[in-house]
């Protein structure tokens, strides 16, 4: 993806917060972003995060895609109360573009800070971003602990025989 795509895709998902809260913008050209590809839209207010919202699979054209998940991460996420207008000046977004999720044999195939991870036990799953450990401090068994309480289980839960694995990799901007 071109820096100036990038630069697309991140005015998009700022235009789509700021037309819920009645600013005006510029309209943008994107429809040659079409691909059908994951997407996460992440915002922060300084180091905290606000929102966070994205689908594994492109269900949409990408352009599209972050148009919603940019309103979805400001006022669905549930972890958070919905954006109010006076926190858009100090917010800052981050878009991650995805691969294709991929399952693995082994947590030996999965690399820290570079994949990815989706941990699926039963009807629980919980997915974390690649940058996830990097902004955490998390070496790979806190990350894996932690992406088991995020699923709903227990902290070991991701050593579990009938635990499966698929990683995947973003380019995040």
């Amino acid at each position: 993806m071109t820096d100036t795509d990038k630069m697309l895709l991140l005015t998009i998902a700022r235009n789509s917060i700021k037309e819920s809260f009645g600013f005006m913008y510029t309209p943008v050209d994107a429809s040659h972003l079409n691909q059908r590809v994951g997407a996460f839209v992440t915002l922060k207010i300084g180091e905290s995060l606000r929102g966070c919202i994205g689908y594994l699979i492109g269900l949409k054209p990408l352009y599209q895609q972050i148009y919603e998940l940019a309103k979805e991460a400001a006022f669905e996420d549930p972890r958070f109360p919905p954006l109010h207008r006076s926190e858009y000046a100090h917010l800052s977004v981050e878009i991650s573009v995805l691969t294709p999720p991929q399952r693995i044999k082994t947590l030996d195939e999965f690399v820290l800070s570079q994949d990815g991870i989706i941990l699926t036990v039963g009807k629980n799953r919980a997915v974390f971003l690649p940058q996830v450990a990097d902004e955490m401090g998390w070496n790979k068994d806190q990350m894996l602990s932690a992406l088991s309480r995020k699923a709903g289980l227990d902290s070991q839960a991701y050593k579990r025989a009938d635990a499966v694995f698929e990683t995947f990799q973003a380019e995040v901007f």
